[in-house]
């Protein structure tokens, strides 16, 4: 990008400082470097891997992160559903089907290079191969209170306005700002290439299991001759959980096919009270602990928090004191807890009742007509559970008879 679009001439003792550094590559980064070059900034986006990268992911594609993409962007579908099985730990099998495609199904490695694409498109710098060690807002590596530092693991420093954190859910830019968790689950999954035969039997099809676990809950996506086959549960249950995949693999007559890759990944979830920025440095995405408490759906809570931070750190970038620094971070976190926030209270609520009633919640979907469509409606993206509970009182005193 040019330095002309900048709040200035972007040289400090010949040093070159960016307007927005933002930290990892994912969703999350690649959505707030896009908000913040389509606004004329200087961008760099750091990513310590190259790209593209695997990731573990189901790579499931609901209405809100199709909405939050950005424009003209294709996206790499797999397979599309139509069609859900729904069990409750291995029994009770039903299957609904819907004429519109619910959800698409993507490769991580592929739709995240295609967002990085989009934002080198707009005009962000890539660089991959780059760990960031640490960062610095005070101190003999900053010129000047508009400047924050990104030290990187080789000891370069960069110079930044601002600085957005989208380092996934070990975030050490989480650790700067001092994000609050107040739940980690441990995701395990394995791709699994299998014959046509097999890959035939669920094309356009998902299953999903309600586990032996609170709160655990099991899936079978498929991606053309690939199954992602994965299971999700409160951390701390490990060789539980471990067992459960075991279980579910067998039980689905797969255990047969050698995966190809098989990974492991914890998922956080931020407390209420968990800061979102600290001085000229925001966090996004799960570095922020922002995702679905209930089915841990974390893609497009970082798209739109991504494209969020990306808009509010160009606001940043733009302010010359503390104050206006403040209040432009507390505008951030102010729209992040307005619509993000609020699914998540939901969500949590959702996740505290199917803890407890797992039953409930598959004779529900499976059985109850109203409940099937809001599922349905959810992932195609005509509604939200903030917007069900707030437009239908039977939904929200629903919630309220179960949450005692």
């Amino acid at each position: 990008m040019s330095s002309e679009n900048s709040s200035d001439d972007g040289q400090d003792d010949g040093q070159r400082v960016w307007d927005v550094v933002v930290v990892g590559a994912g969703p999350a980064g690649a959505s707030a470097a896009y908000a913040a070059a389509v606004a004329g900034r200087r961008v760099l986006l750091l990513e310590k891997a190259e790209l593209p990268r695997y990731k573990t992911c189901g790579g499931g594609i609901i209405g809100p992160t199709r909405d939050a993409l950005p424009p003209g962007f294709e996206l790499p579908f797999r397979d599309r559903i139509h069609a859900v099985t729904f069990s409750l730990e291995g029994k009770f099998a039903r299957t609904r089907r819907s004429k519109q495609m619910l959800f698409g199904l993507i490769n991580r490695s592929e739709f995240d290079q295609q967002l990085v694409e989009h934002a080198q498109k707009a005009g962000a710098e890539l660089r991959t191969g780059a760990t960031v060690s640490r960062v610095e807002q005070h101190g003999s590596a900053v010129p000047d209170r508009r400047s924050v530092a990104v030290v990187l693991q080789d000891g370069e420093t960069l110079l930044a306005r601002t600085v957005v954190g989208a380092d996934g859910s070990a975030s050490r830019i989480g650790a700067h700002v001092g994000v609050k968790l107040d739940q980690v689950d441990l995701g395990l999954e394995a791709e699994i290439p299998v014959p046509e035969t097999v890959a035939e039997d669920w094309k356009g099809r998902v299953l999903i299991d309600w586990g032996p676990l609170p709160g655990s809950y099991g899936w079978v996506f498929p991606k053309g001759d690939i199954l992602t086959v994965g299971v999700i549960s409160a951390r701390g249950e490990g060789a539980a959980t471990k067992r459960y995949l075991e279980d579910f693999i067998a039980r689905l007559g797969l255990a047969g096919f050698e995966p190809s890759v098989s990974s492991g990944h914890l998922t956080r979830c931020r407390a209420d009270d968990s800061p979102l920025s600290r001085g000229r440095v925001l966090v996004c995405g799960d570095a922020a602990g922002l995702l679905e408490p209930w089915t841990r759906e974390g893609i497009s809570f970082a798209l739109r928090s991504g494209r969020l931070a990306g808009e509010w750190a160009v606001r940043i970038a733009e302010a010359h004191d503390a104050v206006d620094t403040r209040r432009q971070a507390l505008n951030y976190a102010f729209a992040i807890k307005a619509g993000l926030g609020v699914e998540m209270s939901i969500g949590k609520r959702m996740l505290a009742i199917f803890e407890r009633r797992p039953g409930v919640f598959h004779a529900a979907l499976t059985g109850f007509r109203p409940a099937w469509k809001a599922f349905a409606g959810i992932t195609r993206g005509s509604t939200s559970l903030g917007e069900m509970v707030r437009s239908h009182p039977m939904a929200e005193r629903a919630l309220t008879r179960l949450d005692r």
